[in-house]
């Protein structure tokens, strides 16, 4: 195969940057939202796990004049590893493409961007796989139409018999209980979303608040967030299309009709309990920003087209199954 020979392969910094800021803008995408992103240098290595129970045991003793403190530990389980796999997507930019591009229109920037999308899709799926899926989490309950069993609740979409607000609250208290942790955030599917904001049960909370004609009383993330006490309710609104090119194009929602309660430290932190992290490599090639995010730009003699390459390097651990509880097929 040919090798680039009309320029040296780079990373281009402010290709980079355009990627970077359009990765942070990107609303309809959560997975950098949820859990806090740990930069590291190497792109695998371990990370540790407390034992909660070792902090919440009832331990302090009353000390007699003279004598030692009542001492413990706690158990570190530091077997847990992290490998960062580096994704990457490029797009080509024709010299024919570029001689024809009206001049206001950026073709290496629009190149940048569209590679960005691509990646953003390829991270919320890997995000929903890891975190947004059952069997990941303590904590399950599934949506069912009627006559709920063991483990399962009456579908949120149901607006006569779901119950979204008394389900929260039961969920949250059963994390908390068991760990001493409030959940404060939630992340639904933008179907999920859907059926709260026409749910009876949350109208008539919102529906008397103050309002103006510029502000309306509205169920929206903020107003979940306030009605179920929890700090940020995330909507997952990312598509995909899982057909071929060429194909009839089938679109379809990566959330699903699911909904993940979880606790999120606001930090990242050795000693700070969280569901999950991100750890991304910063090392690689260099890259200074937070999620170890590069983008290329090098000539293609045998094309005569410009490539730009995004990549990042990235894995996502979910680090506390006790601090989730998640709704599998909570709507219709």
């Amino acid at each position: 195969m040919a090798q680039p020979t009309n320029s040296a392969v780079h990373v281009d910094a402010a290709l980079t940057n355009i990627s970077v800021a359009f990765l942070q803008g990107a609303d309809k995408f959560v997975a950098g939202k949820v859990f806090p992103n740990v930069p590291v240098a190497k792109q695998s290595d371990r990370y540790f796990v407390f034992d909660r129970g070792d902090f919440n045991r009832d331990e302090a003793q009353i000390r007699a004049p003279g004598t030692e403190s009542a001492g413990g530990g706690y158990d570190l389980d530091n077997t847990p590893t992290y490998f960062a796999n580096v994704y990457a997507f490029h797009h080509d930019v024709p010299d024919q493409v570029r001689a024809n591009a009206d001049p206001a229109v950026d073709v290496e920037r629009a190149a940048a961007e569209y590679a960005t999308h691509k990646m953003l899709i390829q991270r919320e799926k890997l995000w929903a796989t890891n975190f947004f899926t059952t069997a990941k989490w303590t904590n399950e309950e599934t949506g069912v139409a009627s006559s709920p069993s063991s483990g399962e609740t009456i579908q949120w979409s149901d607006q006569t018999s779901g119950d979204p607000i008394g389900d929260m609250r039961s969920a949250i208290t059963t994390v908390e209980e068991s760990t001493g942790f409030t959940p404060n955030k939630l992340v639904i599917s933008k179907g999920v979303m859907d059926a709260l904001v026409d749910h009876p049960d949350i109208v008539d909370r919102v529906k008397y608040a103050t309002s103006t004609s510029a502000n309306p009383a509205m169920v929206n993330e903020q107003t979940l967030a306030a009605l179920f006490g929890l700090e940020q309710v995330l909507v997952m609104r990312g598509i995909e299309n899982t057909a071929a090119q060429g194909a009839t194009n089938s679109h379809s929602f990566i959330g699903g009709k699911n909904a993940l309660l979880t606790y999120a430290a606001p930090s990242p932190s050795l000693m700070t309990p969280t569901g999950g992290y991100q750890f991304s490599w910063t090392g690689f090639m260099g890259q200074t920003n937070a999620f170890g995010f590069a983008t290329k730009r090098f000539y293609m003699d045998q094309l005569e087209s410009t490539r730009v390459e995004a990549q990042a390097a990235y894995d996502m651990k979910l680090v506390s199954a006790d601090l989730g509880y998640f709704f599998k097929d909570i709507i219709a």
